[in-house]
């Protein structure tokens, strides 16, 4: 229940972390970077079981 939980929130926060304004296009991709790794983690630790 809470990696489900978890995973969700990474994607809702993957989407919000895409450099979509001006401003935000000099970051290039390293808070979707972050985000996405840690999503990465948690589809794996909840496809063993550990989450």
């Amino acid at each position: 229940m809470v990696g489900d939980v978890l995973i969700g929130l990474l994607i809702v926060a993957l989407f919000f972390a895409m450099p979509a304004w001006p401003y935000s296009t000099k970051w290039g991709y390293y808070p979707i970077g972050i985000i996405g790794s840690a999503l990465v983690l948690m589809l794996i630790l909840s496809l063993i079981g550990l989450v």
